[in-house]
């Protein structure tokens, strides 16, 4: 099959698309065909050996296949148990929990094993959600990674239709799903978005906007709103943290701002905040998620569709982040 292999730390060059073995799969586990892969901030972060020295919980197990998000059809069974399955399109869970929902330990689909940037990929069954939905692969292919890791943050957070919630990074992948998904449940949004992308963020559901490079505290003032959603960290933590009401829920999964921030902690302690990490997804997110985008209560935001033989000029043109919404790669299929 064709995938793109990345072989280890390091520029372009480390992506190599070509002729690989297909997945055999085994006990437990089913086959699907990739239809569409979207693409996000982690392959590349872990192809920069962003998460080296401890980021991540294990190594990168170069070379492998990246790709965490998969729209696909399930194409085989190895267990009789799970026959029903083929023929059937799905996602694709990427955040996995091989020991339970009671334990923190998760695995990723194209960071801890080989992904989606290919034409097949096996995963657990357990991991692969049929869908009823009328959305294009493409649609369904953007959604897996950034809309679960919103709804994770969303979940933890306890949104309410009561809350104000500040979503930093709102034009992104994470942070325009965030928008949507608390507003699904009746919240205020005020998002956190470059000038340019304003309107656009405005017209998925956000009922107002700040200027990132603008301070968060001038703009809406101290103890104004009950959430922050953040996946950005960098130098506006401080601020986000002053704009917490008391008792305000602080959630994040990522640092794509930067990974270093300052903490005052008579802020933290003195306003009883609640500073919530979230990797691991609760066994509520992807039913949830699913659940979503089948009475489109969602919808999804494509900025652009790439071959996956193009995968390095989709990165090239991801990292200029002047889109709003997702890349997605389409692999071939030539049968």
């Amino acid at each position: 099959m064709k995938a793109v292999v990345t072989t280890g730390n390091g520029g372009f060059d480390k992506l190599h698309y070509g002729d690989v073995d297909a997945p055999v799969i085994g006990p437990g586990e089913v086959l699907v065909k990739v239809l569409a892969a979207g693409m996000n901030n982690t392959e590349i972060n872990t192809r920069l050996g962003w998460y080296s020295g401890g980021g991540w919980h294990v190594p990168t197990p170069f070379p492998f296949i990246q790709g965490t998000d998969c729209c696909g059809i399930v194409i085989e069974s190895f267990d009789s148990a799970h026959a029903k399955l083929v023929g059937s399109r799905v996602l694709v869970r990427p955040c996995m929990r091989p020991h339970g929902f009671s334990s923190m330990i998760n695995v990723w689909m194209g960071s801890d094993f080989d992904g989606a940037f290919a034409e097949y990929v096996k995963v657990p069954a357990s991991e692969v959600f049929p869908i009823d939905s009328s959305w294009s692969d493409v649609e369904l292919g953007s959604i897996p990674c950034s809309y679960g890791s919103a709804e994770n943050m969303v979940q933890r957070a306890k949104v309410t239709a009561s809350d104000h919630v500040l979503v930093a990074g709102g034009s992104g992948g994470v942070g325009s799903a965030a928008i949507q998904l608390a507003k699904a449940r009746g919240a205020k949004v005020t998002a956190i978005v470059g000038a340019s992308k304003m309107e656009e963020v405005l017209s998925i559901g956000a009922d107002a906007v700040i200027d990132r490079l603008s301070d968060p505290l001038t703009e809406l003032g101290s103890e104004s709103v009950d959430v922050v959603i953040d996946n950005v960290g960098g130098p506006n933590f401080e601020r986000e943290l002053e704009v917490l009401r008391r008792g305000g829920r602080f959630a994040t999964s990522g640092a794509i701002g930067g990974p270093h921030v300052n903490l005052d902690m008579r802020t933290l302690y003195l306003k009883d905040l609640t500073l919530i990490g979230c990797t691991a997804w609760d066994e509520p997110v992807f039913p949830q998620l699913v659940s979503f985008i089948e009475t489109n209560a969602i919808r999804p935001l494509i900025a652009k569709t790439f071959l996956l033989a193009d995968i390095v000029s989709a990165q090239q043109e991801f990292i200029e982040k002047k889109h709003v919404g997702k890349f997605v790669l389409i692999p071939p299929h030539d049968e």
